[in-house]
């Protein structure tokens, strides 16, 4: 696709935009301080409920791979409309559950919000350049960062109040109000739709030839992997060594979305200023380095949740600084098929999430938990400063 810009008309508000990719947050990270109350309210074993991540998070990355494609057909427009209907109906359906399973099933429903968050990005670059691209997806990022920041709290106060169902009720009325704002507001901007779906299919074989596709996408997974590390355990061990509480519990958990928060507004104030893949690369060294300063600080014997939490937070910051510019490269790899790139590297990041979630959940759980969770985030994260300096060596070579 150029990187002209389409018509006027075809452009939605960037408001609309920060408001999808944070309901699709609000998804995963508003009710995981409720997880302990919803293991006695269905009777089942933490590892059970747990699923309502792991599994959402499966689920989202199956779902990525085809709305990429429908969206590069049919357009954008249609595909997040749907997205929205099934996570609302899915909503209600969570809410009145009884059982773990019928509770689960709905739950997996609830994934196709997951559109929102990916082609909120390929809507991005179908209006924008890729350097400018990322400098809108740092400035999305900054305000969306609030969604996982507040979530967590929300979840834990309404849980404490109302109980954890409330959560869902929630989701309902945001899922039923975005799909309205998208119906008046979200005009099409894939102008140069592709043939067939077939056609498009065909398209990923083109990218996964692509080094560089493959280097962005390594960074954007590892990148994430730490948040959703950090998602997995954190509630686990906040609980078990701390004694925290739901609204605690949610309040820490927020933490590593004010470090996120910080690092998107420093990508948009640098952006045009300081090369991406300088962005990216610093964003990896903080994401790395601060967990194991966290590490060291509990060993000193300062144990206790502000520094686990303030670890956390150099990884949001890491992720800030990362993220516009991966995420504008990996579409930028091929602009024409800038919604399959952001379905395939979306799916294999939530992938490489829900193995990350799973790993830390059954870790943290012994002796050395903190520990566990500040280290499986440092790894990651390493693993995604390998990726980044990849991406330098390549376009180097270009």
């Amino acid at each position: 696709m150029s990187s002209s810009e389409p018509p006027k008309q075809s452009q939605p508000k960037m408001l609309t935009l920060i408001l999808l990719t944070g309901l699709a947050v609000l998804s995963l990270n508003m009710f995981l301080p409720s997880l302990a109350t919803m293991t006695k309210s269905f009777g089942v074993d933490y590892a059970l409920v747990s699923l309502s991540i792991g599994g959402y998070l499966a689920v989202s990355s199956v779902l990525q791979l085809i709305m990429g494609p429908l969206s590069d057909l049919y357009g954008r427009r249609p595909v997040i409309l749907l997205g929205l209907g099934l996570f609302t109906f899915a909503s209600i359906g969570c809410y009145f559950a009884e059982d773990i399973w019928v509770f689960l099933a709905f739950r997996m429903l609830q994934g196709a919000i997951i559109s929102g968050m990916v082609l909120s990005r390929a809507i991005v670059r179908d209006i924008a350049p890729p350097e400018q691209a990322a400098k809108l997806l740092g400035i999305m990022g900054t305000a969306m960062a609030l969604a996982p920041l507040l979530g967590p709290m929300l979840g834990g106060v309404l849980d404490e109040v109302f109980g954890w169902r409330a959560n869902f009720a929630a989701f309902v009325l945001m899922g039923a109000a975005m799909f309205v704002i998208c119906w008046r507001d979200l005009a099409e901007t894939n102008l140069t739709p592709s043939s067939s779906f077939t056609a498009q299919f065909r398209t990923y074989p083109v990218l996964v030839r692509n080094a560089l596709f493959w280097a962005y996408s390594a960074c954007l997974v590892f990148s994430i992997g730490a948040f959703y590390a950090f998602l997995g355990g954190a509630a686990l061990v906040g609980e078990k060594f701390f004694g925290l509480s739901p609204a605690q519990l949610g309040i820490g958990m927020g933490s590593i979305s004010g470090g996120f928060m910080l690092g998107n507004f420093l990508t948009g104030r640098l952006s045009g200023h300081v090369p991406m893949i300088t962005l990216v690369i610093a964003g990896r060294i903080s994401a790395s380095l601060g967990p194991l300063l966290a590490m060291g600080l509990l060993a000193l014997g300062f144990f206790n949740p502000y520094v686990l939490f303030g670890g956390a937070v150099f990884v949001g910051l890491g992720n800030g600084l990362t993220l516009p510019g991966a995420n504008a490269g990996v579409m930028s790899v091929n602009p024409r098929l800038a919604g399959s790139a952001s379905g395939l590297s979306g799916a294999m990041t939530v992938l490489g999430g829900a193995a990350a979630t799973s790993i830390t959940g059954a870790v943290v759980g012994g002796t050395g938990g903190a520990y566990l969770l500040l280290g499986m985030m440092s790894l990651t994260s390493f693993l995604g400063l390998l990726a980044a300096l990849w991406i330098k060596a390549l376009e180097r070579n270009q």
